[in-house]
Parts: structure tokens; sequence; C-alpha cells
């Protein structure tokens, strides 16, 4: 992706220049400078925003969603559990380090239809788990590839998995038994699911729920039944 003036990353993100600046000279806006003069990178700027979602407790959620609103420009048009469908769910999962899940999640993703080399899911899923691992302290990991690989999806999917055990996921010591794979097809459905996910296992009682389901069929109709809890 190409580099933005301030002006242009002022608009993609509906702030002043005067903000982009502040924020880029105080660390808190990815940026550099060249010649004098301030250049951000726009994959760059995604990677920030899919940090600060999955950074945001639940009170911040709501103002980091109406960042990536402005940012990807319309309301969300499906619900997570109209692609993450029963095709792509195991309850429970079975795998135990975290090469099988990775490598469990991505053929799980495959049943879809709609992603058609596992393999590589999984390849470009370990190093963005190696980069920056994405298990959480609520134990859910929202697993996914640093960029969108569109070359094997024919469009966005999500697989979901529960583990009847948690496992170290990372080497921060975080548990995990709640997984998901998000498998965007592009920048701006990676952003938009990744948020809404981040609605849904900031409910714990969500992720309650999902613990005591016993077939793949309870884990849909848990989902689902959050997602319409939060209106979607």
């Amino acid at each position: 992706m190409e580099d933005h003036s301030v002006a242009q990353i002022a608009a993609y993100l509906h702030l002043t220049p005067v903000q982009v600046i502040k924020m880029a000279s105080r660390g808190l806006l990815p940026g550099r400078r060249v010649a004098g003069d301030w250049l951000f990178n726009e994959a760059e700027i995604h990677h920030w925003l899919e940090e600060r979602i999955g950074a945001s407790d639940s009170e911040d959620l709501h103002k980091v969603q109406q960042v990536v609103d402005r940012v990807t420009g319309e309301s969300v048009d499906r619900a997570i559990c109209e692609i993450c469908t029963p095709e792509t769910i195991a309850v429970p999962l079975n795998a135990r380090t975290r090469g099988s899940v990775i490598r469990a999640m991505c053929e799980l993703s495959s049943k879809s239809g709609l992603m058609w080399d596992a393999p590589a899911m999984a390849e470009a899923v370990q190093a963005r788990e190696s980069m920056h691992p994405t298990a959480l302290d609520c134990g859910v990991a929202l697993m996914h590839p640093r960029r969108p690989q569109t070359s094997i999806l024919a469009d966005s999917v999500v697989a979901l998995a529960v583990s009847p055990t948690a496992l170290p996921f990372s080497d921060s010591g975080h548990l995990t038994d709640i997984f998901f794979l998000i498998c965007s097809y592009d920048d701006p459905s990676h952003l938009r699911i990744l948020s809404q996910l981040s609605r849904l296992i900031a409910n714990s009682e969500m992720l309650d729920g999902l613990r005591a389901c016993e077939s793949v069929a309870d884990a849909w109709r848990c989902l689902k039944e959050a997602e319409e809890a939060l209106g979607v």
C-alpha cells in the first residue's frame, strides 16, 4: 500500500491534521518524517486500528467502533453467525499445541468452501502469531494473518473452536480455550469482523455459554443469541 500525507490520513480517520501530527509526534500513530513531512503507510494504519480493537476493554470498544465505522465507511452488513457457520465450528477442538490449533482452525475454515488452501493460511497465521500472539487474558484467541489472503479466499470466513481444557497459546502465559480464526477478504472487512468479535467476547456470559456448549449447534446458537442481544 502507498504512503499518505497528513491531510490524506486526517481525512481517512476523520481527524484534523493537527490531531494527526500531534498523535504521530507522541508515537500514538505510526508514521515517519521524510524531509520534514509526516508520511503514513495505509497498511500500518490498518494494523494500528487492529491493535486498538484487540487491546480495548468494554468501555473503550464503542469509541473504537466509531473509528472503524468512519474508516470503513459503511455499516456491518452481515452478522458474525452468517460467516461463522456450523461447518466452521468445532466442539470440542482436539488440538493441544499452538501449531496443531492453527492447522486445525485453518482446516475448519476450508470446510466453508470459501478458503481453499489451508496450509497457506496456516503459514500466514503462524507468522502473525510469531510476530504478536493474539491470545487475550479472557481465554480467547482472535487468530488471523497479518494481511488478507485474498488469493485463497472467495469471501470472508470465520472459524470457531472450543477446547475442553485451556492450553498455553502464547509465551505470555495466557491459557486459551476459545479460538476464533478470522479469514478476511480485505482490510475493511477485517477491521469490522475484528471489531464485532471484540464486542462479543467482552460479554463474559457469552464466553461462559460457549465453554458450556456440548455441540456445534449449541455453540452457533450461543453466538447468534449474543449477536442478537447486541442488536446486530
